[in-house]
């Protein structure tokens, strides 16, 4: 652990790994495991307390997770309850509520929401600005564009709470909305501004406001080559593990394994 800097606060039940690096002002609450390799900048909270510990004399905090070689940029709050997968990242001034879960090599985007109960997958990119409401689930690879909205109540104010489900592969354009519990099918791409209250299937490009079937994904070219350009991961590989050696290499190694 490396830290020499005003104002840190670790919980002696919390369990820090090697070679973590903590800035200023830092908050680390009850069992709280943050794991080798991971750094985490001022001013943030891990592992913050549910409503209860504030009224509950026999209130545990639930167990929270950082994973490995993680990176937590300035002013963000983890709830308790929390796993972050290896390899996560963040923007600034992220909060991420309680039970929520991440796999390995994820990002989110400065300023990000994720209201909790909700699951990510691998490598899904959260960009700046994106609102998850909770029990949204979200497979791999996905990527969610600044200014995104997932809702979960259909009949605001209720007691319902079902969020959409995203399958692999989709992309969700700019400040599109997703409305509660609808599902998006794998490699679909949801146009800019689009609000889906329908489910979408998979290789379906839909747009609009209502969103509306435009054409299969795979009818989209490149306006680099002018090829086709979906399935995106056989044309794109930038910061993916299929870097170098193409997405069909890759793909048949992990079924191999």
């Amino acid at each position: 652990m490396k830290f020499n800097n005003r104002n840190v606060f670790i919980s002696p039940s919390a369990k820090i790994g090697k070679n973590v690096r903590i800035g200023d002002n830092v908050s680390i609450y009850d069992n709280v495991i943050v794991k080798d390799n991971t750094t985490i900048c001022n001013d943030c909270v891990i592992g913050e307390p549910l409503s209860d510990y504030y009224d509950n004399d026999s209130y545990q905090n639930p167990t929270t997770i950082i994973g490995k070689s993680t990176m937590l940029r300035s002013h963000c709050i983890i709830y308790a309850g929390t796993e972050l997968g290896n390899n996560f990242s963040s923007g600034h001034r992220v909060t991420i509520r309680e039970y929520t879960k991440f796999g390995n090599n994820c990002r989110v985007g400065t300023v990000s929401d994720i209201q909790g109960h909700s699951s990510f997958g691998n490598h899904c990119w959260l960009h700046s600005n994106v609102h998850i409401g909770q029990k949204s689930t979200i497979g791999n690879f996905v990527f969610i564009y600044p200014y995104v909205v997932l809702t979960n109540d259909p009949t605001p104010p209720s007691n319902i709470c079902n969020g959409p489900t995203i399958g692999d592969y989709s992309q969700i354009a700019v400040f599109s909305i997703l409305l509660p519990g609808v599902k998006i099918g794998k490699h679909a791409l949801i146009g800019a501004n689009s609000v889906v209250g329908k489910n979408v299937e998979d290789y379906q490009l839909v747009m609009g406001s209502p969103a509306k079937f435009i054409k299969d994904v795979r009818e989209i070219k490149s306006r680099e080559t002018g090829e086709q350009h979906y399935p995106w991961p056989q044309h794109f590989e930038r910061g993916m593990p299929w870097e170098g050696i193409g997405f069909n290499e890759w793909e048949k190694s992990n079924l191999n394994d």
